[in-house]
């Protein structure tokens, strides 16, 4: 009679899980809304900030182009960034789950990036003064420009909150996770191509386990 062996299980490739930012990572709309409101003071130029920070996602050339001349822009992005350590830092806060959902990466011995449409120093600052350990961090890229960097970074899944990232998660052929912690309503992110509509990143560890599962399966 033949013995029979153990089949050992599949293992999975290895994990990089990309993040978006703002409104998945992080809560910026105070501090937006405080650097919004100091770049009103000093240039004179009214700004509902209130407003803006519910448009939180594309790049911000497009929300300084509701209140700014068009050959007014590259100057007052650049004073904006400029500002923003100073006002927005402080009181934006980790979003319920962030934490923990980039150690729930690592817990699966994957790597957790952050791909954002934000400054790339300014995205630092604020993973740095919140304790969010991001193996890399980059910067400047909306939408499908983003698949660039997860490629790069040969990403399997891209978590955001905007129907941009969903894109971007799209073009990189990434799993499309998607929060409605942002401006886009589940159904929005659905319609978009999102593979994964969790309910907030506390969501993320439990899901991440069950996809890890599948693939040893």
């Amino acid at each position: 009679m033949a013995s029979q062996q153990n089949t050992p299980a599949r293992q999975p490739a290895p994990l990089t899980v990309g993040f978006d930012l703002d409104m998945t990572l992080i809560d910026s709309r105070p501090g937006i809304k405080a650097a919004y409101q100091a770049l009103s003071a000093e240039t004179g130029t009214f700004i509902d900030a209130d407003l803006a920070v519910t448009r939180l996602g594309p790049p911000l050339d497009e929300e300084l182009a509701y209140w700014f001349p068009e050959e007014r822009i590259p100057e007052m992005a650049d004073r904006y960034r400029e500002i923003y350590p100073t006002h927005a830092i402080a009181p934006t806060l980790a979003m319920p789950g962030a934490r923990e959902a980039v150690a729930a990466v690592r817990a699966q011995g994957g790597r957790a990036i952050v791909v954002t449409a934000k400054h790339e120093p300014n995205a630092k600052l604020h993973l740095a003064h919140l304790g969010i350990e991001a193996d890399a961090v980059i910067g400047w890229l909306w939408a499908e420009a983003k698949a660039e960097a997860l490629r790069e970074h040969g990403a399997a899944v891209y978590v955001g909150d905007h129907i941009g990232d969903v894109r971007g998660a799209r073009g990189a052929d990434a799993l499309s996770v998607a929060v409605p912690t942002g401006p886009c309503a589940p159904d929005e992110l659905r319609t978009a191509g999102a593979d994964v509509v969790l309910g907030d990143l506390t969501d993320f560890p439990e899901w991440l386990a069950s996809y890890r599962a599948a693939e040893r399966a």
